[in-house]
């Protein structure tokens, strides 16, 4: 298992009238969580995207446990469980507010997919590696 967490503190314009972060705004926090995985692991994203490969959403499930509210400091952790063998990737999120209670869970998955001929190809064998690597220092 590969785990990184970061701080994102919750804009005004992320809320409603309530104060409460709209549900559709956990997709991008999703998002910068995971490419600060990326970079965090030695593998950023913008890497993959100039050798040709992209990375696009193919599922995402949220599962919201109580709400995040204007200008709280929010605690994002981003897990892989296993290393992709085939031409997916899947990832798990817990968001917490600063008190420590969570918020939501969820879980993505994003396809390797080829940018010019748009077809799913499997998991570059650089990024395997660098896995292996990290899977086998933490445990």
């Amino acid at each position: 298992m590969l785990s990184s967490t970061i701080s994102l503190r919750v804009r005004y314009g992320e809320t409603d009238q309530m104060g409460v972060v709209y549900h559709g705004n956990y997709a991008t926090y999703c998002e910068v969580a995971r490419v600060e995985f990326f970079r965090e692991i030695g593998l950023p994203y913008k890497e993959l995207e100039d050798s040709g490969i992209m990375l696009p959403v193919v599922e995402l499930n949220l599962k919201f446990v109580r709400p995040a509210y204007y200008d709280e400091v929010l605690q994002i952790k981003t897990t892989v469980l296993e290393i992709p063998r085939s031409a997916r990737i899947q990832f798990e999120y817990e968001i917490y507010n600063e008190k420590q209670e969570l918020l939501t869970i969820g879980n993505c998955v994003l396809a390797f997919i080829d940018m010019k001929t748009r077809r799913p190809v499997r998991c570059p064998q650089y990024m395997i590696d660098r896995m292996e690597e990290l899977f086998s220092e933490n445990n």
